[in-house]
């Protein structure tokens, strides 16, 4: 069933930034430089990220092509393995994405309170409990208050929620380009730790550490899978989807070595190490103290972008999903005004909000939703081996394809997303076991579809 409303290559184009950068960028750098002995390392993590996601983002442009449907990257694992697969994958990364949603909306919260609620960063008023607790009380008010308020925005319809997105990422990408501007401000004594930070270290402990700075970078780069979910309903979708994509993570990729650029430059690589709200510090360096708050306030809007992008998006899955009789069809169920889907809107709105209760801080959750992710992009970009296969017949039809570049492409994108499941299963004493609840999560999912379809054969006998 196709939607009413179609998102034009500027709509699609704005929806694949504002899947991709999230707060991840105003934080997850802090996390690289940790795992970083030098910037060299630091720089090498984050270009080999931007690679990576180009090489996603093509083979992506393909899978889009060729299976263009509403909810496609839970079509794409019925379609090419097992209904199974793609139940339990498509759950696990709803949880994913529910919780990723979650940390960003309360790091959201952080930068707010951190601002504007007096004494929240200061270190001997929240050594108090009920300060602390009041703090992070604010916190979470004010991160529910956000996926409410674009719960209401999309339930007004996909235009709506599109127009909304295109003002928020023209927002965040003027945040970022605020923060870009420092380097033509910042004098010469900083520079110096770009070349000063380089130390020997062994080449065993180096790939260690750049396995772990890709697990914060994969984060940062990820979402722009998602696209594909709204397949159909893009306008003339074998062309703008490839093109969307292609464009949004070229965007992408060069914000992020830039602004990188700029962190190091401004604020020197070991203070980066230690700074939690880079973005505010960047801003008070150059600007003054006032800067903190006008920036902050910027930042609060970059996860109102974030939070509403992924409302618009997963609820498309549960459609598929429900499409292919795996959960109930009132999953499909449209609002015959607005042409919204009402139930799976809801239902995720409400897992986001039961996330933010626990999803108390940010690097908590950063290696589990990760690994959870792992496991979807391997598989969903293993799937243009199949889909090239059984879509022989789509072939100089006008298609995207990636040409020579196939199988290059998804191999190397495949072969890293490993690389980053094995980089965080090794290192499970510093991620609370991540890997192994993953695995937990993934198999129980996968049981639940098996104990479903069992007692659903035994009703239809009766």
């Amino acid at each position: 069933m196709q939607g009413k409303q179609k998102l034009q290559l500027f709509d699609f184009t704005m929806i694949v930034v504002s899947l991709v950068i999230g707060m991840g960028i105003f934080r997850t750098p802090l996390n690289v430089a940790k795992a970083s002995p030098d910037t060299f390392l630091f720089f090498a993590a984050w270009i080999a990220g931007g690679l990576v996601a180009l090489c996603g983002a093509l083979t992506y442009a393909e899978i889009g092509s060729r299976l263009p449907v509403i909810g496609g990257y839970y079509k794409i694992f019925s379609y090419a393995y097992h209904p199974s697969i793609a139940f339990a994958i498509n759950c696990i990364i709803l949880v994913s994405n529910a919780a990723s949603l979650a940390a960003v909306a309360l790091v959201g919260g952080e930068y707010f309170t951190g601002v504007f609620i007096q004494g929240s960063s200061d270190p001997v008023y929240l050594s108090i409990a009920s300060n602390a607790s009041h703090i992070q009380t604010m916190q979470i008010s004010i991160a529910i208050a956000a996926i409410v308020i674009f719960y209401g925005v999309n339930l007004l319809g996909l235009k709506m929620s599109a127009k909304t997105q295109n003002v928020l990422t023209v927002i965040k990408i003027t945040l970022i380009l605020l923060l870009i501007a420092p380097l033509f401000f910042a004098g010469s004594a900083v520079t110096e730790t770009l070349s000063a930070t380089h130390i020997n270290t062994p080449l065993r402990e180096y790939i260690k550490a750049f396995g772990i700075g890709l697990v914060a970078v994969s984060f940062t780069y990820g979402g722009y899978q998602q696209t594909i979910n709204f397949g159909s309903e893009v306008e003339r979708p074998t062309k703008n989807i490839p093109r969307g994509i292609f464009f949004g993570i070229s965007i992408i990729i060069i914000l992020y070595l830039t602004i990188n650029y700029a962190y190091i430059r401004v604020i020197g690589f070991e203070t980066l190490k230690q700074s939690k709200n880079i973005a505010a510090i960047m801003a008070s360096k150059i600007f003054g103290v006032n800067a903190e708050r006008v920036l902050s306030g910027f930042l609060f809007l970059s996860v109102l972008a974030y939070v509403n992008v992924l409302l618009m998006s997963n609820p498309r899955v549960m459609y598929a999903m429900s499409e292919d009789k795996i959960l109930p069809p009132v999953f499909m169920k449209r609002n015959d005004k607005t042409d919204v889907l009402t139930v799976s809107l809801s239902v995720f709105a409400a897992l986001c909000a039961l996330i933010v209760f626990w999803a108390k801080e940010f690097d908590t959750i950063l290696s589990f939703t990760i690994f959870l992710d792992c496991f979807g992009m391997v598989l969903s970009a293993g799937t243009i081996f199949i889909l090239r296969k059984k879509t022989a017949h789509l072939n100089n039809t006008g298609i995207y394809t990636m040409k020579k570049l196939y199988p290059l492409l998804p191999s190397i994108f495949i072969i890293a997303y490993l690389f980053v499941a094995i980089s965080i299963a090794s290192d499970y004493k510093n991620n609370n076991y991540a890997a192994l609840t993953g695995l937990s999560v993934l198999a129980a999912f996968t049981l639940i579809y098996f104990i479903a379809k069992r007692f659903t054969k035994r009703t239809d006998v009766k």
